[in-house]
């Protein structure tokens, strides 16, 4: 294949004749431009396998985008590593004989080529390492992991960090992280601006309609366009649409998305990152996980790019703080619980929830203005920034009493950018404060107020976020009370949620069953009990 261009999905047909000594498998979150799954590997003696499975589209109910996504950015990174001379077993998603699971093509693709060994780098998720470690015995030849280097915190290390401590505090993390890295650190080893973040900067809602954001999205090649006809055909009744995919697919979309947040955004960033508009999915954010999380950025690469927007002035120090405090702090502090606290993390249910998820999370089609607005769009788009996440289609799920693990698989099936490792963390721990405040130190739960304040979704919207009870009764309001009451013996202890609590005390018990009785038939009309 090095002998001309690939460039079509057609290429990707081009068959591996064997005996081939090392397989080398690349997973679809797996497209780091360094290509440590080939590190000293020869491409004349060893091949490369990639499959597209119907397993990973369906083991959760997933947007089309997402799915789209996925094997796009794949079929692109296999074709460049063909350009680059690697020989690549692909397997497409309609090959005839595909088995529809990853042990199933490490089997056959084994057996084919009569490989010696399998490798890989560390798959970012439990439910694939289970597989993987089924594969010595299922295709009869060693299979080596190789670490993931593309994190800036080896889990090791995580693991020493957190027991050393009675509770995991992402600021505390941060704070390491910072100085560990030495990121906006001084020679004096104080922080940069005298301050480690700065949140009360940064939480600004628009008074009016936002200024024009420029947004760079990628019109889909022949590749994508390939791809997009084939998730169409394939998975005709899945969520999502399929007309707005613009996602960069490729390093090299990926790097310019990359300038484009620095160039446009970056500089308002902080100040808004809280805020959320009606008709504006993107606003200030980066939009870069996506790229990120199938490793086609590296995070030291994206935080060296902000820090040199505020060393030439092009950016403040808030903006860059609150961003570079993403990705150092949260996003590596996510994925360290996900590892060290294992398989068992994923089953906890510390408020004992158990409502089931309302229909409008498919359809978007209900009368509370900011959730049709959010789930609209994340139909649209397969996005959401995290305040929507959070406190609007979180919310409403931590308060209406939905079980976590359903709002949980409704995220990691209908994001661009999920996959298990931010996901299951994010929605148990952050937003349903499901594993008792392992993440968290209290629940994210709010009245409508704070999503009136943030936006302009409750103009116009049937529903009055002042109102506890009653027809007009804004449904956040209703819930967080609701939450509230049903909790307080929970959280009497808690510090952080004293103030709420004791507002709720100081209420009538006349009151307090009007808001339960109130709750109860908003659950009954949603479908959740």
């Amino acid at each position: 294949m090095s002998s001309r261009t690939a460039s079509s999905s057609s290429d990707l047909r081009a068959g591996v004749t064997g005996p081939v000594r090392h397989l080398a498998m690349i997973l679809g979150d797996q497209l780091d431009p360094q290509r440590p799954a080939l590190a000293s590997l020869d491409p004349g003696r060893d091949a490369v396998l990639m499959v597209e499975v119907e397993d990973e589209a369906t083991h959760v109910t997933s947007h089309r985008q997402r799915t789209a996504l996925f094997l796009t950015a794949m079929r692109h990174h296999a074709l460049e590593l063909m350009q680059r001379g690697w020989r690549v077993r692909y397997v497409r998603l309609d090959d005839r004989s595909n088995t529809g699971t990853f042990t199933g093509e490490a089997e056959r693709a084994v057996r084919l080529l009569r490989a010696d060994t399998l490798r890989l780098v560390m798959p970012s998720e439990h439910r694939v390492l289970r597989r993987v470690a089924e594969w010595p015995s299922r295709c009869g030849v060693p299979v080596d992991i190789l670490p993931d280097p593309h994190f800036l915190t080896p889990i090791d290390a995580f693991w020493e960090w957190a027991t050393a401590r009675s509770q995991l505090v992402m600021e505390h993390f941060y704070r390491w992280q910072r100085t560990r890295l030495d990121i906006l650190i001084g020679k004096d080893g104080k922080p940069h601006g005298g301050r480690w973040n700065f949140d009360t900067q940064n939480r600004k809602a628009f008074r009016t309609s936002p200024p024009p954001v420029e947004c760079r999205r990628f019109r889909p090649d022949q590749v994508t366009n390939d791809v997009l006809r084939l998730v169409g055909r394939t998975f005709p009744n899945a969520p999502g649409h399929l007309d707005d995919f613009g996602w960069p697919v490729t390093r090299r979309q990926s790097r310019a998305a990359l300038r484009d947040f620095i160039t446009h955004r970056l500089p308002t960033f902080g100040p808004y990152q809280d805020a959320m508009w009606r008709g504006e999915p993107f606003l200030f954010h980066s939009l870069l996980s996506p790229a990120m999380n199938l490793k086609l950025l590296r995070p030291r690469e994206v935080v060296d790019a902000a820090l040199h927007a505020l060393a030439s002035g092009h950016a403040e120090l808030p903006s860059v703080e609150g961003f570079v405090r993403q990705i150092v702090g949260w996003r590596e502090f996510i994925r360290g619980v996900y590892w060290t606290r294992g398989v068992g993390y994923g089953e906890h249910n510390a408020l004992d929830e158990h409502g089931k998820l309302p229909a409008f999370y498919w359809t978007g089609e209900t009368d509370m203005a900011c959730l049709s607005e959010s789930i609209g769009q994340v139909l649209r788009y397969g996005y959401g920034h995290h305040i929507q996440r959070l406190m609007v289609t979180g919310n409403f799920a931590l308060t209406a009493g939905i079980h976590p693990r359903a709002i949980s698989d409704w995220y990691l099936g209908m994001y661009v950018d999920a996959v298990d490792w931010v996901t299951l963390p994010n929605t148990l721990g952050m937003v349903m404060h499901a594993d008792g405040g392992i993440v968290g130190t209290k629940p994210y739960a709010a009245t409508g107020k704070y999503i009136q304040r943030m936006s302009n979704y409750c103009d116009g919207c049937r529903y009055d976020p002042a109102k506890r009870h009653g027809a007009e009764a804004c449904p956040f309001t209703t819930f967080y009370w609701d939450f509230l009451v049903r909790h307080r013996s929970r959280f009497a202890k808690n510090p952080r949620m004293a103030l709420a609590l004791t507002h709720v005390e100081r209420m009538r018990p006349s009151q307090r069953r009007t808001i339960r009785s109130q709750a109860d038939a908003r659950r009954r009309e949603f479908g959740i009990s």
